[in-house]
């Protein structure tokens, strides 16, 4: 996709994008109404929870070269055989936006041309963390109608291969092969295979080479309302497919419709799930950590069906 192009419809959609809602919910959260939570209570049939998180990772990796850091801070040397009250206590640091733990991308995320989304400057973003468009302002969670669209289950493949891109008509598809449509208000999680893939065949540098959405799949989220997206990869395609932009999903998604992402998500739990009950929607909550000024959190949707 050519710079020229890609920018027109970034602009498109950008005009078209809503604005935050009245409860000060920003951007795309505007589409979760309070009826449409009641009526994603609906979806659960089953009692069944489902994690659709990945394991944290804490060895480097050649995805992972920056590993969270997990450490045992406590009991002290001879306390575990110790009498009396002691305690058991750690630490965790975490590099939120990389390429192996699930996380969500806070509206702040995202800087062009000096602006975040909805025109806000940049500069809200300082050294103590950003003053506008953080984690914090989804706070009280997300919670509504879940759908996964699994792309290489109904293009009759295990996964796609790195470089391959997830198109509008893919999406389509998808929905036709499994019974499921995507409507207003819904937190849409597109399945490429990547954790199966790595699993199977090791990590590798996905910062080079992934699986994600085409930009031109940007219209079907506008179109259809999106809430969230959330994908097993990083929703964009690497190499990028568009001409001077490495993240045109990332752009289109948070910058331009403000849209939560969720990326680097495990769908290989919920997928045999979904399939056995015939239903690929489900009530889903969304709780990241309550992070004032941070850019992102690590999360770990549940899905209730």
């Amino acid at each position: 996709m050519g710079a020229a192009d890609f920018r027109a419809l970034y602009e498109r959609l950008r005009r078209e994008a809503p604005r935050s809602a009245p409860d000060g919910r920003p951007g795309a959260l505007r589409h979760v109404t309070p009826e449409r939570v009641v009526a994603a209570a609906a979806e659960v049939r089953l009692g069944r929870t489902v994690s659709l998180a990945a394991p944290i990772e804490t060895v480097p990796g050649p995805d992972d070269p920056e590993p969270a850091d997990h450490r045992m801070t406590g009991p002290a040397p001879g306390e575990l055989d110790a009498k009396g009250l002691h305690f058991a206590t750690d630490r965790f640091a975490m590099n939120v936006h990389g390429d192996a733990d699930s996380h969500l991308d806070a509206l702040c995320h995202v800087v062009l041309d000096g602006e975040l989304y909805g025109g806000v400057p940049a500069s809200s973003i300082t050294p103590e963390g950003a003053r506008a468009l953080s984690v914090g302002r989804v706070a009280d969670g997300v919670v509504g109608r879940g759908v996964l669209l699994d792309v290489p289950r109904s293009r009759g493949v295990r996964w796609l291969e790195p470089g391959d891109s997830v198109t509008s008509d893919d999406l389509t598809d998808a929905e036709a092969a499994q019974g499921v449509r995507v409507g207003p208000g819904d937190l849409l999680f597109v399945r490429v295979g990547h954790r199966l893939r790595r699993a199977e065949l090791g990590p590798w540098d996905a910062a080079s080479a992934r699986a994600g959405l085409h930009p031109t799949a940007a219209e079907f989220l506008a179109e259809r309302q999106v809430a969230v997206l959330g994908g097993d990869g990083n929703n964009d395609t690497a190499p990028s497919t568009v001409e001077g932009t490495a993240f045109p999903v990332h752009v289109l998604a948070i910058h331009a419709l403000g849209i939560h992402l969720m990326d680097y998500l495990r769908f290989e739990d919920l997928v045999p799930v979904c399939a056995s009950a015939g239903r690929w929607s489900f009530l889903c909550v969304v709780a990241p950590l309550r992070l004032p000024g941070a850019t992102g959190s690590p999360v770990n949707p549940i899905a209730v069906l």
